[in-house]
């Protein structure tokens, strides 16, 4: 790690970290480089090697920082107060994981060989953050419906996050997976990541 002040390492790992999440808006996972990223930065490829061993560890601190912002709206819920609908929880519940589009997305296509190709320690404040989330939405559920038992909020938790696996990919199809959709018959509904989850958390809920 290179010499300076914990606070401008944290800057420049933030700005990697923006860049390599600005270009994944626009290419796929195997088009965004270290050479690519370091166009996007004030940095030479082998200056970014001070701060990640590989585009995995940056990838791996997108999620880690996406599941962070995601806890944080996530308490926020927690304070709007015990007297909501099963509706009005899961209108306000699916805003929160509307504004994690980039997390869906990575967790979806890559997450298995980003976390293979990232530290232990990276992985150990990746898993940190997801805790933090799963213990904030376990959080929002109890301070919004407390009517709901602790059996009904684990259920819950054990299904939605396997769900969220899929929310991107179902969101989000290429051009190519709707023709062969088309080709084949398979009806298929435009869904918003909003619109799946406030449904999936309505249905669950009641």
């Amino acid at each position: 790690m290179p010499k300076g002040s914990a606070k401008l390492t944290e800057n420049r790992k933030e700005e990697i970290i923006d860049a390599c999440a600005k270009l994944y808006e626009t290419m796929n996972y195997n088009e965004v480089t270290i050479k690519e990223i370091s166009k996007e930065t004030s940095f030479s490829r082998p200056s970014i090697y001070n701060y990640f061993e590989s585009k995995e560890e940056i990838f791996l601190a997108i999620l880690t920082k996406e599941y962070n912002a995601w806890a944080d709206d996530l308490e926020q819920l927690s304070l709007v107060g015990s007297r909501q609908s099963i509706n009005e929880y899961a209108d306000r519940f699916a805003k929160t994981v509307a504004k994690r589009k980039q997390l869906l997305k990575i967790q979806a296509m890559n997450l298995y060989e980003i976390e293979e190709g990232s530290r232990l320690e990276r992985l150990v404040e990746y898993k940190q953050a997801f805790f933090r989330a799963t213990s904030a939405f376990e959080q929002s559920l109890k301070a919004s419906l407390p009517e709901l038992s602790e059996e009904k909020i684990e259920h819950f938790r054990y299904a939605f996050f396997p769900f969220m696996y899929g929310i991107y990919p179902y969101a989000y199809p290429t051009d190519k997976q709707m023709a062969a959709m088309d080709q084949v018959g398979l009806p298929y509904q435009k869904s918003s990541i909003y619109d799946l989850c406030f449904q999936f958390a309505r249905e669950f809920l009641n």
